[in-house]
């Protein structure tokens, strides 16, 4: 919780409006989808938060981020753009998170049914103990679906999807990064 505190603080410092960017920031993301060969996700607007659905190929932004021109809405399209190109390169921790999210959707309706026949059954049961027992398992069934939503995304659009820039601790970077070399001290001394 104390890290999401600090980037959504970090975000908001940042979110002012700057007349030296040449573009905003779905303009922004548009340009990096078009330069890694991504013509066919989309990027539009939306009131959910900013997020990538794997599913319906498409990034999507907050107003403030899909239209402005500051430091905040470049690099939250940048991040929600480079999910694209780990989803476009079969990233396995991105695979595995929308699997995580479809089940959660599924583990949540079925929890709600769950209770909603809770009722129902304790009348035409008339034994209280299965209404405890009913309750008990819809509120296990809720809580998996409310479970992976708090390292994965976001359930509000579909499989995947992040509610908020900056949130998402299972997401990783688009492209390994180079090796490091080393230096062997033996080596060294031999040469």
């Amino acid at each position: 919780m104390l890290p999401q505190l600090w980037v959504k603080k970090v975000i908001t410092r940042h979110s002012g409006e700057r007349a030296d960017f040449p573009g905003t920031g779905g303009e922004f993301a548009r340009h990096v989808l078009d330069e890694m060969k991504l013509d066919h996700v989309k990027v539009e607007e939306t009131d959910l938060g900013d997020h990538y659905d794997p599913e319906a190929k498409v990034v999507r932004l907050s107003p403030q981020h899909l239209n402005g021109r500051s430091l905040s809405a470049v690099v939250i399209a940048a991040h929600e753009a480079g999910h694209a190109m780990q989803d476009a390169t079969g990233y396995p921790p991105l695979q595995a998170r929308t699997r995580l999210a479809k089940q959660a959707i599924r583990a949540e309706k079925v929890g709600a049914v769950v209770m909603l026949a809770a009722p129902i059954v304790m009348a035409l049961a008339k034994a209280p103990y299965l209404l405890v027992l009913e309750v008990f398992a819809g509120v296990m069934l809720l809580a998996l679906s409310i479970r992976p939503s708090l390292g994965a995304p976001n359930q509000r659009t579909g499989a995947g999807a992040e509610p908020d820039a900056g949130t998402d601790s299972i997401a990783g970077p688009a492209a390994s990064a180079p090796p490091v070399p080393t230096v062997d001290p033996a080596a060294d001394e031999q040469g």
